[in-house]
């Protein structure tokens, strides 16, 4: 227990100096660019009134998501047993709801949690920054159905192999970590 709370709290310094980061590059940019204050100012207050009004809707369905879907099921169809049909599950998940990227987020977190694998995650996230169904009827009237389809095709060729590429190189890094603990 002392070692996950030393783990957290070693991660929340890390953030927030990531933040001080950010918020000293911001002044410093402000400052300099006096011309642009009201535009940055402006798209800040706006961002953050769009996550003010989604993502508390947003952690109402992961709380009810966490209550009311079995682990099982999650790790069942999308767990390390689910092979390539969990990709493609993963794709197909992705690629339903339309949304900010921000919010695929913390779902993903609650699917780990219920056992996803790491191809599934890599999938579904590529997915629902890449693949929406909105977004492919939009290509299909304005674009034509050849490249529709070729640019969906080609993306899920993409997914399928980056995510299980980025599952590859993951575990492989988790067993080296592994291994350099048991030498030390």
């Amino acid at each position: 227990m002392k070692k996950d709370a030393k783990k957290q709290e070693k991660q929340t310094r890390v953030d927030l100096l990531l933040l001080a980061a950010v918020l000293a590059i911001t002044a410093t940019l402000l400052v300099t660019f006096p011309n642009k204050q009201q535009a940055v100012i402006t798209a800040a207050w706006d961002f953050f009134v769009e996550m003010m009004i989604i993502l508390p809707a947003v952690m109402v369905l992961m709380g009810l998501f966490m209550v009311f879907v079995p682990r099982e099921i999650v790790a069942k169809h999308l767990g390390i047993s689910s092979g390539i049909k969990g990709v493609f599950i993963s794709i197909f998940l992705g690629a339903l709801p339309t949304g900010p990227l921000y919010v695929a987020f913390p779902i993903a977190g609650a699917l780990v949690k219920k056992g996803m694998r790491i191809s599934n995650i890599i999938a579904f996230l590529s997915a629902w920054a890449c693949i929406k169904i909105p977004q492919e009827l939009v290509e299909l009237q304005f674009l034509g159905l050849s490249f529709m389809s070729a640019r969906l095709i080609l993306t899920i060729i993409f997914v399928v192999f980056m995510s299980i590429a980025i599952e590859k190189v993951v575990e492989w890094s988790e067993e080296k970590a592994k291994q350099k603990a048991k030498q030390t």
